[in-house]
């Protein structure tokens, strides 16, 4: 009898649900892995182990212990290392050397990797110490961001505009580092929307490659947190091709391998097109699933297939089918959970509801990608029509509080 293949998922929040449904439609058993036992995801997995998943040694005697076949960290940044050392250290598949995901996955080695290959990237530095930030000041053309080196979903990070506010940016910033580590860089204006969307390679080679649009709530308490998604991006196709060759040219340089990508990228009023981030996990807010939606092209099973070394052959570029958006659902006050008001204007629209909460609950106000209580998938036929929504979302959708 053929040995069932074990997967360890590092991370429990919501987003892990559609890589284990996935996981068990492939016929492998799931052990999701966190220091949280309550955590959402671990009551659909086959096991749970309780274990840091920031602490690599760890994770890893669990691995060894547990006789695992492939491990991964998807939508879950702070487990996408320790998934990577825990793969080097017993042989398992993985995206690359655990070198290789160390320099994506922090800001400072990741922006320096780039400045060092000739890739357009902003002024930047790494700093472990706060007075090291505020000798550099004359450094820095102003305005700057001050975010964590280590930190994902735009927790911790701050547009700075003097240099008087710097320190309080910086202790913003190492209270959301696991590492206590930042960066300073320069600020980029950026033409149009920035793009926060997902990819995939196959043996190195970028088989499928998107770019969206990032939408922010200016009325949020961190107007750095997504609130809305749409595709096609609104980057010219220059730019978007330009991109796509230095997302290749970045994972021949690494020596990448099978994975999908997490990929920021923006065009700026300087002319030229930037890659902010490539981490190798899945993004937060259903990125991977709103691309099935909108392409038909399933990013997650082909993720599970790479953590645990089946081939992967149902990977190609495909076109949008129409114009799709994502809302995600939030609120700028905490309170309590009343009710989600859609206007009837877009109700022919709206593809899928996922609300996480239900009447009488306690929600947050929207500060991190982990304050959001649910998505709205939305399609359009015409662009405009699309457009017109999103920029009117606080218009279309409300979560509405008790009073």
């Amino acid at each position: 009898m053929k040995k069932q293949k074990k997967l360890m998922l590092l991370g429990g929040n919501r987003y892990q649900l559609p890589v284990i449904r996935a996981a068990h439609e492939l016929g492998y058993y799931v052990i999701t892995c966190d220091y949280l036992p309550d955590n959402y995801a671990h009551k659909f997995s086959d096991e749970y182990c309780n274990v840091s998943i920031i602490d690599k040694e760890a994770v890893l005697e669990a691995a060894k212990r547990l006789k695992i076949d492939g491990i991964m960290s998807f939508a879950c940044d702070p487990g996408v290392t320790a998934a990577a050392y825990v793969a080097e250290q017993l042989g398992l598949p993985s995206v690359g050397s655990y070198e290789a995901v160390s320099i994506l996955q922090n800001k400072g080695r990741f922006r320096k990797f780039l400045a060092e290959h000739g890739f357009n990237v902003p002024t930047a530095k790494r700093y472990i110490k706060a007075e090291d930030a505020m000798n550099d000041v004359e450094r820095f053309r102003w305005p700057v961001i001050v975010k964590p080196t280590d930190s994902a979903g735009s927790k911790g990070v701050t547009r700075v505009d003097d240099p008087e506010k710097l320190q309080e940016a910086i202790e913003y910033a190492l209270e959301h580092s696991f590492k206590k580590e930042f960066i300073v860089e320069e600020f980029l204006d950026k033409v149009g929307c920035s793009s926060d969307t997902d990819s995939f390679s196959v043996n190195g080679e970028l088989k499928f490659v998107s770019f969206n649009a990032q939408h922010f709530d200016a009325d949020a308490r961190n107007p750095y947190t997504p609130a809305a998604y749409s595709w096609p991006s609104t980057m010219t196709e220059e730019h978007e091709k330009e991109l796509a060759e230095e997302l290749q040219r970045l994972i021949k340089l690494l020596n990448l391998q099978s994975s999908i990508y997490n990929i920021e990228t923006r065009e700026c009023t300087d002319g030229k097109a930037y890659i902010m981030e490539c981490t190798p996990r899945g993004g937060g807010n259903r990125l991977a699933e709103m691309l099935k939606y909108a392409t038909g092209v399933d990013l997650i099973q082909a993720s599970v297939l790479a953590a645990v070394g089946e081939p992967v052959t149902k990977i190609e570029q495909k076109l949008y089918d129409g114009h799709w958006a994502e809302v995600v659902l939030h609120s700028n006050r905490k309170g309590i959970f009343k009710e989600l008001w859609v206007s009837q204007e877009i109700q022919k629209n709206i593809v899928e509801r996922d609300l996480w909460v239900k009447m009488g609950d306690s929600i947050d106000r929207f500060e991190a990608a982990n304050d959001a209580v649910g998505t709205l998938v939305l399609r359009f036929d015409r662009e405009e029509e699309m457009a017109h929504a999103i920029q009117h979302v606080s218009e279309h959708v409300k979560i509405r509080l008790v009073e």
